[in-house]
């Protein structure tokens, strides 16, 4: 290991200072882009049929293609509690403060953590 430390040149150590600042930089712009807003976003088919905030404690039915699901919003989390689908994925992702919950089967996408537009996301940035 000292023998490999022993056989950098300058270029080799500026190089690699580089790289380091260059992630440090990455990793704070995507925690920009990616901060935590304080809505939560209710679409189905495509649509957007709420939109309601983190901070108030609320349950709410959702009519979906294949029946009722019923979402529920408690202390800034936001979870799927009940959904009429035979896979139940959606319940089983549990509470979230920030990203996506998606019940396929009743074309039902739920964006929490939406409250903050921005000119570019994390993805197009």
């Amino acid at each position: 290991m000292k023998k490999a430390i022993r056989n950098t040149t300058i270029a080799d150590r500026v190089l690699f200072l580089l790289l380091i600042i260059a992630s440090v930089a990455g990793l704070l712009y995507t925690q920009e882009a990616l901060s935590l807003g304080s809505d939560v976003v209710v679409e189905v088919n495509g649509k957007p049929v709420y939109t309601l905030s983190l901070d108030a404690d609320t349950e709410i039915s959702i009519e979906g293609t294949q029946g009722r699901t019923v979402l529920e919003i408690k202390d800034s989390k936001v979870r799927m509690k009940q959904a009429e689908c035979a896979n139940q994925i959606c319940i089983k992702q549990g509470w979230m403060t920030k990203g996506t919950i998606v019940c396929l089967p009743n074309h039902i996408v739920v964006i929490v953590g939406s409250g903050t537009q921005k000119d570019l996301d994390a993805i197009t940035g």
